[in-house]
């Protein structure tokens, strides 16, 4: 298993794609965050003056003292995500396309053994996304947000924890979706404009349903922005599908909204719902390649 690791790696690194989409991942990451960094500072200007009231009274803060930097961590992070996820798809897809499959099936001992390898491979580069997304984000929210808005450590420390998590699973679930579509191009064109367009704008359309918030929760997009997004929720006494307090159910949606986790649960409950995504391509990705005719 080592040496088909090590192959595994020394192949990554022998393609363009690893640094071609960690650029702009970093890039959208930082560009994300500086945009929502330099307005979280006036975020209680959204909010009518009783809301920002109520806001104040239950997370326990005054206003102006709220974690605003959450808000512009949360959204960098997650646009940056959808690169591990592209990354992800080469894995497989990358092969069928450039039909080097065939050599990657035939020099491993067995099909199982092959696509272990590449899993443990692409977990160790999802961490390597999660950083740089996370350190690119960070330092945008450092350059716009003012110091008495910026996280705590342990919040920060959170926000590192989960959008590392959230890397690996994103680009893990690139892995399975590939493997299943085994075209790169068709799985990045659905994927893209499933997670950015279709989804965001489904759930913006039922916004004004109640029973239908949960959704947020449960779909692919919405579960992985909210692993990290939803830190920033639960620090605005958002997160839930209970309202907190005596917070309205349309505050409550809202302050989710901005956090970029409408619909989430908690971040543990979102890491939960995508890693189950994450397995149904995976194993689904998985067992076609068992039976796949690679020559």
């Amino acid at each position: 298993m080592g040496n088909l690791i090590k192959a595994e790696i020394r192949k990554t690194l022998t393609t363009k794609s690893w640094w071609g989409l960690m650029i702009p991942a970093v890039l959208f990451a930082f560009l994300f965050a500086i945009g929502w960094g330099a307005g979280t500072n006036d975020v209680n200007d959204v909010l009518s003056s009783d809301e920002a009231q109520e806001l104040a009274q239950l997370t326990g803060t005054q206003l102006g003292q709220l974690p605003v930097g959450l808000l512009a961590l949360g959204h960098g992070i997650n646009i940056g995500m959808m690169f591990p996820i592209i990354f992800g798809v080469y894995a497989l897809a990358g092969e069928y396309g450039k039909k080097t499959i065939t050599t990657t099936f035939l020099t491993a001992p067995n099909r199982v053994s092959a696509l272990s390898a590449k899993m443990f491979t692409y977990i160790g580069w999802g961490v390597a996304y999660g950083l740089v997304i996370v350190g690119s984000a960070s330092l945008a929210t450092v350059l716009t947000v003012d110091s008495i808005g910026l996280p705590s450590a342990e919040q920060w420390l959170a926000v590192l924890g989960a959008g590392v998590l959230a890397t690996v699973l994103a680009t893990l679930f690139g892995v399975g979706v590939g493997a299943v579509w085994k075209s790169v191009v068709g799985a990045t064109i659905t994927l893209t404009i499933w997670m950015l367009v279709v989804e965001n704008t489904f759930l913006f359309l039922t916004a004004g349903w109640e029973h239908l918030r949960f959704l947020g929760g449960v779909l692919p997009n919405g579960t992985l922005n909210g692993i990290v997004g939803a830190i920033g929720a639960e620090a605005f006494g958002a997160a839930g599908l209970s309202v907190q307090g005596d917070m309205n159910e349309d505050l409550q949606w809202l302050l989710q909204f901005i956090a970029g986790a409408p619909g989430a649960f908690s971040w543990w409950a979102s890491a939960l719902v995508f890693l189950t995504w994450t397995m149904v391509f995976f194993v689904g990705g998985w067992a076609a390649n068992q039976r796949r005719d690679i020559t």
